[in-house]
């Protein structure tokens, strides 16, 4: 699991340790990269939790309505399906296999059923994947969550949440990082 560099030191660390703190923070992204680059490299922040706003602040300003959310789209689904291993396995981030291994436990019949909620749930919302802040919940409680999402059937809320949740989990992973330091 990688360490976080002093934040102080951010603007002047190399572009791949920059990306390295973007990509632990949230997941591997292009995306991402490209949106924050540029303010990594020529603005401090004085806690992590203030670039996660930063960062969650310009993903925000990409979900408006009128803006083309190509961009959007491509950072939401950065980010792992619940409960399924991806096809490529170096995708999905050491601390995303921790976050979600209380959802990897437990009978087969329940994995098939957050695989087939996985699928509903993009096929209702094309472009977004589900997104939710783990936290140790239990399989059942996230899948409620899919069903309650999924049947209250709203895209920009969805959005929202899902840009919500990813600055929750970055908030949390941060947290845990700098414990360890």
């Amino acid at each position: 699991m990688a360490d976080l560099p002093t934040l102080s030191s951010l603007p002047s660390q190399s572009q791949e340790t920059q990306l390295r703190v973007l990509d632990t923070l949230f997941e591997p992204s292009p995306e991402i990269h490209q949106l924050m680059l540029p303010i990594l490299a020529n603005q401090t922040f004085n806690s992590y939790t203030s670039l996660i706003d930063a960062v969650g602040g310009r993903i925000f300003a990409l979900a408006a309505p009128n803006s083309d959310r190509t961009v959007l789209f491509g950072i939401l689904g950065s980010h792992p399906r619940l409960g399924r291993a991806p096809a490529n396995p170096e995708h999905l981030s050491e601390l995303s296999k921790k976050e979600q291994a209380q959802l990897n436990t437990g009978a087969e019949e329940q994995a098939e059923k957050l695989l087939a909620l996985n699928a509903e749930y993009e096929e209702k919302f094309p472009g977004l994947r589900f997104v939710t802040f783990v936290n140790g919940r239990s399989r059942e409680v996230i899948m409620e969550e899919m069903r309650q999402r999924i049947d209250r059937a709203d895209k920009e809320k969805e959005i929202t949440e899902a840009i919500q949740a990813m600055c929750d989990i970055a908030k949390d992973r941060a947290r845990k990082l700098q414990a360890r330091i």
